[in-house]
């Protein structure tokens, strides 16, 4: 009866091996030891990224990337290689899959990869399991200190300015930009990150929601309940990488600072409007 344990135990371990070997490729491990990523001795950084969840992780976008929602992304090469960096989209589809998405593009980039880090919303963190996933993947909370601490160490972050009102929004509001906050503008100026605008089609209908259940939201301590699909749909979705956008100290007042984010918006809107174009149907 020993034996048989053992050999049963063996035979789990060796299906779980083989499994991770499947998912963790050797390209995986080539483009994750070509990310410039400082962390210490024991494969952490201060905010919990961690190499050996990184790979893992990556290997398991990299199948929903190319196999499940067959991404078309463009301008990749627009993201620079090193030096801090403000990816900035807009948010949608209920579940962060734009950013994952987002995240894969940059990390599986032939012109140079980058460890992606995410600002997320302080909920996530409180779904169990979930927080430590996306710890150990690059994602941290959407704090201001916790974002400026990471552009001054030339880190590239990907930001999404709508926040919950993006997110959340209704399917009738698909691709409707809704109001940008001005905090990755202020902090673009104060480390001088670079803003790389993104739009993203097709993550709209990954994740339709078509009501939110206020009293269950409330009642659960979240911002929205959607009414919706239970899992994600498999649209096919593009991401159209706009051109890099550099902006100095020299704004002399929150308007000026409002300005300098509608232009942001504007590029998105239009990238928006590209892949709308590029797309054929949604599926």
């Amino acid at each position: 009866m020993q034996v048989y344990d053992k050999l049963k135990a063996l035979t789990r371990f060796a299906s779980r091996e083989a499994l991770y070997r499947q998912v963790v490729t050797p390209e995986v491990e080539a483009q994750i030891a070509r990310m410039p990523k400082p962390v210490g001795s024991f494969g952490y950084d201060a905010w919990g990224y961690n190499e050996n969840a990184a790979r893992l992780g990556l290997g398991v976008v990299k199948l929903l990337y190319e196999k499940y929602f067959r991404v078309t992304a463009h301008g990749v090469e627009n993201i620079p290689t090193h030096g801090p960096v403000l990816v900035i989209a807009n948010h949608s589809g209920q579940l962060p899959m734009d950013g994952v998405l987002i995240g894969g593009a940059m990390a599986m980039n032939p012109h140079g990869p980058r460890a992606p880090r995410s600002m997320v919303e302080r909920f996530f963190p409180t779904v169990p399991w979930l927080g430590n996933v996306l710890t150990g993947i690059g994602a941290v909370i959407g704090d201001p200190l916790n974002c400026i601490k990471m552009l001054e160490q030339g880190e590239a972050i990907i930001v999404f300015p709508e926040g919950v009102r993006g997110s959340g929004k209704l399917y009738r509001h698909r691709y409707q930009l809704q109001r940008f906050g001005n905090g990755f503008m202020h902090m673009a100026m104060q480390t001088g990150a670079t803003i790389v605008p993104v739009g993203v089609v097709g993550c709209e209908e990954t994740m339709p929601s078509f009501a939110n259940i206020a009293p269950l939201a409330r009642l659960l301590g979240l911002p929205y309940v959607p009414f919706g699909p239970l899992l994600p749909l498999p649209a096919k979705v593009y991401l159209n990488f706009g051109e890099a956008m550099c902006f100095d100290r020299t704004a002399r007042s929150e308007e000026e600072v409002t300005a300098r984010v509608e232009l942001v918006k504007d590029k998105i809107r239009a990238l928006i409007e590209r892949g709308l174009a590029e797309r054929k149907s949604v599926f």
